[in-house]
């Protein structure tokens, strides 16, 4: 077999069937860790962070130190 680093996949060599690659034992565990933290709550203090985000409107620095009175000078 030869290994294309181009698609990070072995290839078999030539006249032989192709053999799916095998799920590594590993990859179950992962799997259900990533389930297990998607399926968490959120924290309430990220709650109370986007709801904050939410209610302010958005800062705008182009004014700042300026009096309204044209450009500062």
């Amino acid at each position: 077999m030869a290994f294309d680093k181009r698609s990070d996949q072995v290839k078999p060599a030539s006249g032989t069937a192709a053999v799916p690659p095998a799920n590594p034992d590993w990859a179950d565990g992962l799997k259900q860790l990533y389930d297990a933290v998607v399926e968490e709550p959120l924290p309430d203090a990220f709650k109370d962070l986007l709801d904050k985000l939410d209610e302010d409107p958005p800062v705008s620095n182009g004014d700042a130190g300026t009096s309204g009175k044209g450009a500062p000078g």
